[in-house]
């Protein structure tokens, strides 16, 4: 079986990002945010952020990206939506940073929300060398993910349980194959396959340098 058609790939692809310039495309808006909110928001957590302040994070990078849409044109040469995306939530991460830093501090005399890091700390946490590498981090589990729900919905119901019981959930064999009915052998043979196919498209998508 063919893990998918160029034409059905995960949302980076040039088709909808082509699309996405039509703001009153909510479809392929919606296919968009359900494919990078994530990334973004776990980006934003790890840059020192709250969860509300991830949250507020995730809609002003979206909104960025619908106002800056219409003029992006994909060309590898100048780099990759990647990065593209990647410097838009640098900025709106620095923009949240500088609103913490500019927030008086609390009438009974703390600077700081309980629990929270200093704001110079979480500045410096974030700092450009170390947040590309966790956007680099949180890239490529985003890629995995998008490629594992391709892959559930090409293949069989029982070969998907066995990968993911075996593999995603690190079931020791004899538990799967208890569980399931299967042998052994079944349960290998579904993890090479499935394996084979999601590397497959994570090699194309990364040759293509979405």
């Amino acid at each position: 079986m063919m893990l998918m058609s160029d034409n059905e790939s995960i949302a980076t692809r040039r088709s909808l990002l082509s699309r996405l310039k039509n703001w009153d495309d909510r479809e392929s808006w919606r296919r968009f945010f359900d494919t990078y909110w994530k990334l973004i928001y776990r980006v934003a957590m790890k840059s020192g952020l709250t969860e509300v302040e991830a949250q507020d994070v995730v809609q002003e990078t979206l909104l960025s990206v619908a106002k800056r849409m219409r003029q992006f044109k994909y060309d590898p040469a100048n780099g990759s939506f990647k990065n593209w995306l990647l410097v838009i939530t640098r900025r709106r991460i620095a923009d949240q940073q500088r609103k913490n830093y500019r927030q008086p501090p609390r009438a009974e005399g703390h600077s700081l929300e309980e629990g929270r890091t200093a704001t110079v700390e979480r500045v410096a946490d974030a700092s450009p060398p170390e947040l590309g590498s966790i956007w680099d981090d949180e890239w490529a589990k985003t890629v995995l993910d998008a490629v594992i729900e391709q892959v559930k919905s090409k293949i069989r119901i029982d070969q998907y349980q066995i990968f993911d019981f075996y593999v995603l959930r690190h079931w020791p064999v004899r538990k799967v194959t208890s569980t399931l009915g299967v042998s052994a052998t079944q349960v290998y043979l579904a993890k090479h396959r499935v394996m084979g196919l999601i590397k497959r498209e994570v090699k194309r998508l990364e040759k293509e340098g979405l």
